[in-house]
C-alpha cells in the first residue's frame, strides 16, 4: 500500500443551472450580504474582496458550535467568485464532522441568461459522508432561490 492509497477520496458538490438574468444582476445577488442572507445563510463580515474573513451560522452539533469560517481566495468581477468554507470538529461523526472545503461559483453569460456553476469541492469520503449528501442536496435548492432573489432586483 502506498502514501497515496492511504489518502482520503475527496469529492466535490457540481451544479450547473442557467438562470434568466444577466450576469451583472447574478454578480450583485452572490455579493451583497443583505441579498446572500436571502439565499442561503446571513454572512457576518463578508465582502467581495480577495483575504477577507466572513463566517456563516447553521445549527450546532456535539463539540462544533456551528460557525462555518470562510475566506474570499478568488474574484473576478462577474465571472468568477470563490471562498474557503471550513467548519466543524474532529470530534464529530457523521453531521458536524470537521470539513475544509472550498465554494466556487463561475458565471457565464448565455444567450437566455448566465450559466451559473457552482462546485463545492475538497469533501474527504467517508468522512464528510453527511455533508456531501446533505450539501448536495441543499446546493440543489439554493440555485433556484439564488435566481429568484436575483431576479427581484431586474
Amino acid at each position: 500500500m502506498t502514501a497515496i492509497d492511504l489518502q482520503p477520496a475527496t469529492q466535490a458538490i457540481v451544479v450547473d443551472e442557467i438562470l434568466p438574468h444577466a450576469p451583472e444582476t447574478i454578480w450583485t445577488a452572490l455579493t451583497s450580504s443583505k441579498l446572500i442572507a436571502r439565499w442561503i445563510m446571513e454572512p457576518s463580515g463578508f465582502a467581495p474582496i480577495e483575504g477577507t474573513r466572513f463566517t456563516f451560522r447553521t445549527t450546532p452539533a456535539g463539540a462544533w458550535d456551528g460557525t462555518i469560517h470562510c475566506r474570499v481566495l478568488d474574484v473576478v468581477l462577474n465571472e468568477r467568485l470563490a471562498y474557503s468554507w471550513k467548519g466543524g470538529d474532529d470530534g464529530n461523526a457523521g453531521y458536524g464532522s470537521r470539513l475544509d472545503t472550498v465554494v466556487t461559483w463561475t458565471l457565464s453569460r448565455e444567450t437566455n441568461g448566465t450559466r451559473v456553476r457552482l462546485v463545492h469541492s475538497g469533501f474527504e469520503l467517508p468522512r464528510n459522508e453527511a455533508a456531501f449528501t446533505n450539501m448536495g442536496r441543499g446546493w440543489k435548492t439554493i440555485l433556484p432561490r439564488l435566481g429568484d432573489v436575483a431576479g427581484e432586483g431586474d
